[in-house]
């Protein structure tokens, strides 16, 4: 399996569509690299490996007897625990939810599997999706694949971790506020936040009030994530939020990056600290798009600080979730979960408008931008991965920082809609990954994932994954 453990999905389904490896023989690999590593990892929580090997055997059957699949055939996924597949828990990693067995697909995974993915398992995440490194009650706690006294990140740790740590080459992730992108850059793959909609949320049984969500890939390359979109993407009547399949294929025009971009790069948005061991990487691995051709202007961009507004308005969708829930399982939860509940109890038409009012002022400010500029630039997070079980850190190179001053740079663009994604930026001195963010206007996703590409090609990180 070592040959094959870090390969990506698009190489794997060459092979597969070559006759070089069968559905099987991959997923009797995966398996077995689940049993050396996954222990060390915690990334994964929950596995049905006789339904993974059932389906791959017939598919196996199925392509001898010539019979075609889609354009996933035989990858083996993870599906972050806080998603539906049919017949497993989705226990949100919460202790009252450990016997919560969905009875069908999210719609994002029914995707996956109709182009030929094959569920594996559920990967860990922190309770709710709550908080940026993963650990809960339920599970444990998940593990960075490049040093395992470190984090993945969160809240889609558990996918994260799976990918950079050779488990499998494709899971699945979603992201309110960084969840995504943080466990890019802590464990050093791809992941991206599209737009807002890109990808239909649900079926739910309750309707957002915040529109933060977003569902999106972790990967082992760009190729991979544009492959992923193609699949999960368009309209869906259960998520009213949901958008219209794209005119091209991701895939089709991932090469197609126009030539004499002009890109803004932020070192702080105006309000953030970054440890100076990420910011050099993060510098160095900006300077990839003047190799290209492209233009790169540093840029004063002083975005208003949406921190306390985004918190406020994402307990809102907690609450929507959870509220009902709350007093028979409060000793059962953990107590920032709770309290978030419990702010949003009191939470004021007021107070939601003002929000609003400051949501509005962040996308008009984003408007001017990308009316300048084609793409902005900025480091995914302002440190390195902290230690696995917490706490986030409340200093940056000694001087203090904010309760969200450790994802400073992820959650604007969930407030705000934008596409955005995490590429490999390089290891900082202590051997942990960096990552750069590539933020798109609204809509840009193609642009993201094409810019995301060429830098890919000049600073390709494929040949280098943690040693497990």
């Amino acid at each position: 399996m070592d040959s094959i453990c870090h390969k990506p999905a698009w190489e794997l389904v060459q092979h597969i569509a070559a006759g070089e490896l069968s559905p099987l023989e991959l997923m009797e690999a995966t398996l077995r690299r689940m049993d050396a590593v996954n222990p060390k990892l915690n990334a994964f929580i929950a596995l049905n490996p006789e339904r993974a090997l059932d389906q791959a055997r017939s598919m196996t059957e199925a392509m001898a007897g010539g019979h075609a699949f889609g354009p996933l055939a035989g990858i083996p996924l993870g599906v972050k625990d806080l998603e539906d597949v049919n017949g497993m828990v989705t226990s949100f990693g919460s202790v009252p939810f450990k016997d919560n067995v969905a009875t069908r697909d999210s719609v994002q995974v029914a995707r996956l599997r109709a182009a030929g993915a094959i569920v594996v398992g559920k990967t860990n995440t922190p309770e709710f999706g709550f908080t940026g490194f993963t650990k809960n009650r339920l599970h444990g706690t998940t593990r960075n694949p490049w040093n395992l006294d470190l984090t993945p990140g969160g809240s889609s740790g558990g996918s994260a971790a799976a990918v950079a740590g050779g488990l499998v080459p494709l899971c699945t992730g979603s992201d309110a506020g960084g969840s995504i992108r943080i466990p890019a850059a802590y464990s050093g793959c791809f992941g991206m936040k599209p737009t807002l909609g890109r990808i239909p949320l649900g079926p739910r049984c309750y309707q957002s009030f915040s529109a933060l969500e977003t569902l999106g890939p972790l990967t082992r390359s760009v190729t991979d994530a544009a492959l992923y979109l193609d699949c999960t993407s368009g309209h869906h009547p259960c998520d009213p939020h949901s958008l219209p399949r794209p005119e091209h294929a991701y895939l089709k025009t991932l090469d197609d990056l126009p030539k004499n971009l002009t890109l803004a790069f932020s070192p702080d948005l105006g309000y953030a600290r970054v440890e100076k061991n990420v910011m050099a990487r993060v510098e160095k691995a900006v300077q990839a798009f003047e190799e290209m051709g492209h233009t790169v202007e540093l840029r004063t961009v002083a975005l208003p600080d949406a921190g306390d507004a985004w918190l406020r308005l994402i307990c809102t969708d907690i609450y929507a979730q959870l509220g009902k829930h709350l007093e028979r399982n409060r000793e059962k939860m953990g107590r920032s979960l709770v309290a978030a509940i419990d702010q949003a109890k009191g939470m004021s038409i007021k107070e939601l408008s003002s929000i609003q009012a400051l949501r509005w002022r962040l996308n008009q400010q984003l408007m001017d931008l990308f009316q300048g500029v084609d793409l902005l630039l900025t480091p995914t997070m302002p440190t390195s991965a902290f230690a696995a079980n917490g706490p986030p850190p409340v200093a940056i190179d000694g001087h203090p920082i904010p309760l969200l001053g450790a994802v400073a740079f992820t959650y604007p663009f969930n407030f705000s809609g934008h596409p955005a994604a995490s590429v490999p930026a390089g290891l900082t001195k202590n051997a942990t990954p960096v990552g750069l963010q590539i933020i798109g206007p609204r809509h840009g996703d193609a642009l993201v994932l094409q810019a995301a590409r060429a830098y890919e090609k000049i600073r390709p990180w494929n040949t280098h994954w943690p040693d497990l």
